[in-house]
């Protein structure tokens, strides 16, 4: 009987077994982020602080709560490593030791260029304490603008979407649609959609349809042209046999052409949310009178700058997660293309 392996099992296989001196260098490098985060604490508590300082631990429970957390699945993996032997999880998590120790290190020194000599001018750059605080005290209104701007977000994304997956499927299926849309998509693409901004907000009888329209726009550009290329580029073979199979043109449409140019679509919606998430910024700092982006213009138009940072960094969390969201429905749609098929 012949021996079997998936494609899993083949690369585990092939995996050089490590020395004992080079496994404890692993396992200190995975325990680096230890020392800038002990190094951070210091600088924080022992430093005289140029500025009025309040609620002082906050900053302390921040950098706990992300180095707890770090050591409970390093913890964790390490524990499966050793005792099963499966050292994938263990070495993804060893990857971001250096990525949090010099972060921790970077806060560090943050922290005492702001907080602690002012060589970064106060309020101008406010430290990370006083970002926290701000945070905790306008939460309401925070929330409030993270959930609006959520809401436009994912409206006009979708709006966007659905549209390109129409024109993208229209124009990679048909030659005749392609011959009077396609000139509209190399005139409408490289266009800024910021460009868009000043006529859309005049004409529109509603800032927020506006500002849908905006974000779809960029979104709809994105998505046709990656679907109307994932079709085009169909093998003609997949149709003829499954017209021989008795597939009509709806088959055709949703089982063939969507079906293969699937990676396409997704690589296509991926980029538009990137595309979205710009858009909505502009959009919410030139007109929206709602959402992070009108938040951040407010909080600079009264020199708030502890509120603007700390909108800045909700955006960048809301925008990677959402990202993180999409990417992992990408990885499940596709994830035909990482099985592990059998090896002989």
């Amino acid at each position: 009987m012949d021996n079997k392996f998936t494609k899993s099992e083949l690369k585990k296989l092939e995996k050089k077994s490590k020395s004992k001196k080079e496994m404890f260098f692993d396992l200190l490098i995975s325990f680096l982020p230890l020392l800038s985060y002990a190094i951070s604490i210091l600088e924080y508590l022992f430093i005289k602080d140029k500025y009025e300082n309040d609620y002082k631990y906050r900053y302390v429970i921040f950098l706990t709560v992300i180095i707890v957390l770090y050591l409970f699945f390093l913890i964790k993996n390490l524990y499966i490593y050793l005792t099963c032997g499966d050292d994938e999880k263990y070495i993804k998590t060893k990857n971001k030791s250096l990525w949090l120790f010099v972060i921790f290190l970077f806060l560090t020194l943050f922290d005492y260029l702001t907080l602690k000599t002012g060589i970064l001018m106060y309020p101008f750059i406010p430290w990370v304490n006083d970002i926290i605080n701000i945070s905790i005290e306008d939460y309401k209104n925070l929330t409030i603008s993270t959930l609006y701007s959520l809401r436009l977000l994912l409206i006009g994304y979708i709006v966007g979407v659905v549209t390109g997956l129409v024109t993208g499927v229209l124009c990679g299926y048909s030659k005749r649609v392609r011959y009077w849309i396609n000139p509209i998509l190399k005139v409408l693409g490289p266009i800024p959609t910021a460009t868009w901004i000043p006529l859309i907000m005049i004409i529109s009888s509603s800032l927020f349809l506006g500002a849908v329209f905006i974000i779809s726009l960029g979104v709809w550009f994105s998505v046709s042209v990656a679907t109307m290329i994932g079709i085009m580029n169909v093998d003609k073979s997949y149709y003829d046999v499954a017209k021989t199979l008795g597939a009509n043109d709806k088959d055709l449409i949703f089982k063939v052409a969507i079906h293969s140019a699937m990676p396409n679509i997704l690589q296509g919606m991926t980029q538009g949310m990137s595309s979205a998430c710009i858009s909505l910024m502009v959009a919410e700092m030139l007109g929206v009178k709602a959402g992070l982006g009108w938040y951040i213009t407010w909080s600079q138009s009264w020199a708030s700058y502890n509120k603007m940072f700390a909108a800045i960094i909700i955006i960048c969390l809301v925008f990677n997660v959402v990202s993180k969201i999409l990417d992992s429905i990408k990885k499940y749609l596709l994830r035909w293309q990482n099985s592990g098929g059998d090896i002989e």
